[in-house]
């Protein structure tokens, strides 16, 4: 059983990454699908879709990750920053990623937003994760 589904994500996400996978399925939620959004928005994957699992009855979320002229991942680094174990909040001033360079994934209460989008909007948050 797992206790935290976004880890998990983020770790498949990175596995695949490392060994220079074209896609990674995971199992779908509507977190995931929302963060998977967020991360083709930002252009650190290419595309992704649902898949229907016509055996098990769920639904896979199949995201094609995307890579440089040199092959190398536009992923970079994924950490998870808020857990199960210490949740962490951040006000109307999110952290910057990076210098700007990076993106953190903060759950408000308008929904996923990056760490751009909420500080603009002026709204604060759980700070899921960062990428760069």
């Amino acid at each position: 059983m797992n206790t935290d589904p976004i880890a998990d994500y983020l770790t498949r996400i990175r596995n695949a990454c490392r060994i220079s996978h074209p896609f990674v399925e995971v199992p779908a939620s509507k977190l995931k699908v929302e963060m998977t959004k967020l991360l083709q928005r930002e252009g650190y994957i290419r595309s992704y879709e649902l898949r229907e699992d016509k055996e098990k009855k769920f639904q896979m979320l199949r995201i094609n990750l995307k890579y440089d002229d040199q092959g190398y991942p536009v992923i970079r680094k994924l950490q998870r920053y808020s857990r199960p174990g210490r949740r962490r909040y951040s006000g109307k001033n999110v952290t910057r990623v990076l210098d700007g360079a990076g993106v953190a994934v903060v759950s408000t209460n308008k929904g996923l937003l990056t760490d751009r989008e909420a500080r603009k909007q002026q709204v604060g948050g759980e700070v899921l994760c960062f990428v760069e």
